[in-house]
C-alpha cells in the first residue's frame, strides 16, 4: 500500500481529503506545520507527499528546498489558484506537480496515482535491457540512472532524468509538450502548464551550454522542445538503430561518439 504525506495547516480539509484517498487504497499520514511536516518527510517513510505552499512556522517552498538537500521524495505541491510565481517557484525547488486550490479529489487522485507511476531514481524503467546513451560530451545510464557531463556527475530529479532520457533518445528531432506531458507526467497537456518548461530550464542549467555556446535544449515555438545535435553527431545517426516507445519511433545513441 503507498503512504502519503499530507502536510497542510487546513485540519477539515485534511479531514475529508485524507478519507477519501483511505478509500482509494492509500495509508494517509497528515501534520498541519512546516516545522514538523519537514521532520516527517526526512524520515523517508512515505511514497508521496501533498505540500501546501501557505504553512505556518515554515513555508512549503521553503519546506521543499530543505527537504531536496538530503532527499529526492516525490513532492505535490498545493497552491493557490492564480498564483503562478508559487506554482514556478515550487517546480523550480524540486516539486514534482503542483495541483490548484481549488480542486476536485478526483483531479488530485489523477496526480497522485501519475506521479506514481513514474520511475524513481534508484529503479530501473520496466524490464528493459539497460543502456548507455551517448550525445557529445553528455553520457547518460538507464540502468543507474546516472548522467554525467564531460566526465562530470550531473545531478538530476527522477522526472528531469525521465525528461531528458526522452529528449536524448529524440535527438535532433522534435518532442511536442503535449507528448512529453503524456510520457513523461502522465496526464493530458495544458496550454496554461508551465511544469514541462520548468523542469526543461532547469535541465539546461545542469547540463550548461555545449562547448560551441549553443543551447543543448532548443524551444521550438508553440510546439515543444529538440536536443540539439552538433555536427558530429548528426554526421552519426545513421549508424543508430530504431526503437519504438509508445508507438512513437525513438533513436537510441549508443553507438555514437565511442
Amino acid at each position: 500500500m503507498d503512504s502519503i504525506l499530507l502536510i497542510d495547516d487546513d485540519v477539515e480539509m485534511c479531514d475529508r481529503l485524507g478519507q477519501y484517498l483511505q478509500c482509494e487504497g492509500f495509508h494517509i499520514d497528515t501534520v498541519h506545520n512546516g516545522e514538523q511536516g519537514l521532520k516527517r518527510a526526512l524520515l523517508g517513510d512515505h511514497s508521496l507527499i501533498v505540500l501546501e505552499v501557505m504553512l505556518p512556522k515554515i513555508n512549503g517552498i521553503e519546506l521543499l528546498r530543505r527537504l531536496r538537500t538530503e532527499s529526492n521524495a516525490r513532492v505535490l505541491f498545493l497552491t493557490t489558484r492564480g498564483e503562478e510565481v508559487d506554482r514556478i517557484i515550487g517546480l523550480e525547488v524540486g516539486a514534482d506537480d503542483y495541483v490548484s486550490k481549488p480542486f476536485s479529489a478526483r483531479e488530485l487522485l489523477a496526480r497522485i496515482r501519475a506521479i506514481l507511476r513514474r520511475p524513481d531514481a534508484g529503479s530501473e524503467v520496466g524490464m528493459r535491457r539497460p543502456e548507455r546513451i551517448v550525445i557529445g560530451d553528455v553520457e547518460m545510464d538507464t540502468g543507474t540512472r546516472g548522467v554525467s557531463r564531460g566526465g562530470f556527475k550531473v545531478d538530476l530529479t527522477a522526472l528531469e532524468f525521465n525528461i531528458l532520457e526522452l529528449l536524448l533518445r529524440t535527438a535532433g528531432r522534435v518532442v511536442a509538450r503535449d507528448q512529453l506531458a503524456t510520457m513523461v507526467l502522465g496526464r493530458r497537456f495544458s496550454p496554461s502548464d508551465r511544469s514541462i518548461d520548468v523542469h526543461v530550464c532547469k535541465i539546461r542549467r545542469k547540463l550548461d551550454r555545449q562547448a560551441s555556446g549553443e543551447e543543448r535544449i532548443k524551444s521550438i515555438r508553440s510546439v515543444g522542445y529538440m536536443y540539439a545535435l552538433s555536427g558530429k553527431v548528426a554526421r552519426n545517426l545513421s549508424e543508430c538503430e530504431s526503437v519504438q516507445i509508445d508507438g512513437g519511433e525513438i533513436i537510441t545513441l549508443e553507438a555514437v561518439l565511442k
